[in-house]
């Protein structure tokens, strides 16, 4: 069977994580719900580095989140440097796919995807990208089926 290829990075951001007390579980360890607000946080960073976001609010227009996929290798506790990175992997006329990773130290201790799709924030019905954020796409060579 061949090797499947790898999704693209494209645009990667990363950020510092500090875990904090009501973070972490009966355990020790962080809960898995905390993984998906951390996601929220590194999206929004990276949708605000690459779109006029004020802009598209004011147009009704934005993205939904459809799907949330998490790996979790490794746990992480209380006072663990964590660095979160996210990335495009690719898009489509009104879909969307980031890349994740939570490390410690380069080393990865969770990994996760998320897709969405651009919408008309009145009908929530799916619209296309912007038409700057389409661009950069092509010219990345980014694309997706929608």
């Amino acid at each position: 069977m061949p090797a499947r290829e790898a999704p693209a990075r494209l645009w990667p951001i990363s950020m510092p994580i500090e875990i904090k007390g009501y973070d972490i579980d009966a355990w020790g360890i962080v809960s898995n719900i905390v993984y998906v607000r951390w996601l929220e946080d590194l999206r929004t960073a990276l949708l605000w580095s690459l779109v006029d976001w004020q802009r598209c609010y004011r147009e009704g227009h934005g993205p939904v989140l459809a799907r949330t996929e998490i790996d979790y290798r490794r746990p992480l506790r209380l006072g663990d440097p964590v660095v979160g990175r996210m990335w495009v992997e690719g898009a489509g006329r009104s879909r969307w796919r980031v890349g994740a990773e939570f490390a410690v130290e380069q080393r990865v201790m969770a990994t996760a995807r998320q897709e969405g799709y651009w919408v008309d924030l009145h009908t929530v019905r799916p619209v296309p990208l912007p038409e700057a954020l389409r661009a950069r796409l092509a010219a990345a060579g980014a694309s997706l089926r929608d």
